[in-house]
């Protein structure tokens, strides 16, 4: 089975990636499925070891989706867990809401994500420096959310 790897360092880890990709056995029944992946992770932080493994399934086939574009797809999806849940995790504490019945969960999850939206597209990467700025500067905010 073909297989790519990668090597690299981030914030401090050794981080090593693995995909293998095959043609989807004939017992796997997903509907219009080409191709399965196996990714696996190898991180070394401190000594510590971990793996991870994530499987995909895809419609692509080895043509529109050569050995290497797996890969980068589920790395595509931890930036956006990196660039937006994170946020609402850490930034928002969105975990630890007490505000649980009806549609309110839903309305504030909408808040927090129109925050985020403004304050990444007038510039801001660090979500919490832009809060404690708009949080420090009242009339900025009420420019930001005028004119956004």
């Amino acid at each position: 089975m073909p297989a790519h790897t990668t090597r690299n360092t981030e914030r401090g880890r050794r981080i090593t990636r693995t995909i293998k990709v095959a043609d989807v056995p004939a017992w796997i029944d997903f509907p219009d499925a080409a191709q399965v992946s196996q990714l696996r992770r190898t991180v070394t932080d401190n000594g510590a070891i971990t793996v991870e493994v994530d499987y995909l399934i895809t419609s692509a086939n080895h043509t529109t989706a050569p050995l290497k574009r797996p890969a980068a797809w589920v790395q595509g999806r931890w930036s956006i867990e990196n660039r937006l849940h994170w946020v609402q995790d850490v930034t928002f504490a969105e975990d630890g809401s007490g505000i649980r019945t009806g549609q309110a969960p839903r309305v504030m999850a909408t808040c927090r994500n129109l925050v985020i939206g403004m304050l990444r597209t007038t510039g801001w990467d660090n979500i919490a420096a832009g809060l404690r700025h708009h949080t420090r500067h009242p009339d900025h905010a009420l420019k930001l959310v005028l004119t956004s």
